[in-house]
């Protein structure tokens, strides 16, 4: 007669003179756990390989690729010289005739050249538009006087440093940068950003509220978003410390397509617009997961995050350190992502996720 054993545990049943011990199944356990090790080294091994690759290739491609605007030939016979001069202009000094702005001060005077002492006030919100360019090699203040139209009575000259200190284009994008960057809106913004992140502070460590990284949702992309407010603010610093030039046509001449402009304001506008899409993904994922004012409360602590990592990689990069704690930040956020790839179940019981099947260390659940 043949006999039949069964084994309860991985190995299902056995049949025959062969049966299963524990011993073996130790071993065969533990063998499976060193083979689970090595694979997941090599897997990190080769995804640090594939990061690392792709930075110098990034790398490669940002040294060959021109950080400046390309300008336009000027030799073609279809063009009229006042166009040769217009397209001089914008690629000289940004802006050219019949450019719009928008004065920004409480009030700017033009002088009516060439008769002196006498001025036309503006006051903030008038609008003007450029009508012509002088050269004064004399003025050691600034050479270049520009000529701006309020009406056609009200025409005066004022130097271009105070031109663009005074004037804003009257784009709307040009306009928003000029607001986001503007030196009041950030001292409110960095108060408002730390008096939120006190509140949140506190009601955190007697509510044990959810915030990013710590005490987190179940997603990466609140970090993600982080990570790209992050990237950008160091790729818009890196304009302004390397390629002012760029960031000042950028802001006279602004566009949303990140096509057909220098790599590095091209990799500016990608961030920003997957920035706005990681963020409708935070919010259907914030709102899913939480109770609607857990939700608001996690999102205010969010904003908290973003505008400091916006400040402070700013100021970092501006010191040239601000690219190693961007380093920093990509593997803290690939060591998140990797955590998060190697939870494979959940808990049947209080939802938790697991690596592995077995007794849940949360709850103490037997999963299967």
């Amino acid at each position: 007669m043949k006999t039949i054993f069964y084994h309860r545990g991985r190995g299902g049943h056995s049949e025959g003179n062969i049966f299963t011990h524990a011993s073996d199944a130790d071993r065969l356990n533990v063998g499976q756990k060193k083979c689970r090790k090595f694979f997941s080294f090599l897997f990190l091994s080769s995804a640090f390989s594939v990061v690392k690759n792709v930075m110098n290739l990034l790398l490669c491609l940002f040294l060959l690729s021109s950080c400046y605007y390309k300008a336009p030939l000027l030799d073609s016979e279809e063009l009229s010289e006042k166009t040769k001069d217009s397209l001089t202009y914008l690629y000289e000094r940004h802006y050219t005739w019949d450019t719009n702005l928008e004065v920004v001060d409480d009030s700017i005077a033009l002088e009516r050249l060439p008769i002196k002492d006498t001025f036309i006030q503006l006051n903030k919100g008038d609008k003007v538009v450029v009508a012509e360019f002088a050269i004064h090699p004399a003025d050691s203040v600034d050479s270049v006087w520009v000529k701006l139209a309020h009406t056609q009575d009200e025409q005066g000259w004022i130097r271009e440093v105070d031109l663009k200190r005074s004037f804003v284009p009257t784009d709307s994008i040009s306009q928003a940068i000029h607001l986001f960057s503007d030196t009041h809106a950030s001292y409110f913004v960095v108060i408002f950003a730390l008096f939120v992140g006190v509140y949140l502070l506190r009601a955190f460590r007697k509510k044990q509220l959810q915030m990013v990284y710590f005490n987190d949702i179940d997603s990466i992309y609140p970090l993600f978003l982080c990570l790209l407010m992050a990237f950008s603010a160091t790729i818009y610093e890196s304009m302004q410390v390397f390629v002012p030039e760029t960031w000042e046509h950028f802001y006279f001449n602004p566009t949303l397509s990140p096509f057909k402009v220098p790599f590095i304001l091209s990799v500016f506008l990608f961030s920003i617009w997957l920035f706005l899409i990681v963020a409708l993904a935070v919010l259907d994922d914030l709102f899913r997961q939480l109770t609607p004012a857990a939700a608001i409360f996690y999102l205010l602590g969010l904003m908290s995050c973003c505008i400091f990592c916006y400040f402070f990689f700013i100021l970092m990069t501006h010191i040239y350190i601000g690219y190693l704690f961007l380093i920093f930040f990509i593997l803290v956020f690939t060591k998140k992502v990797y955590r998060n790839i190697g939870y494979k179940y959940r808990c049947g019981h209080c939802g938790e996720k697991l690596k592995e099947k077995g007794i849940c260390p949360y709850c103490g659940a037997i999963n299967e």
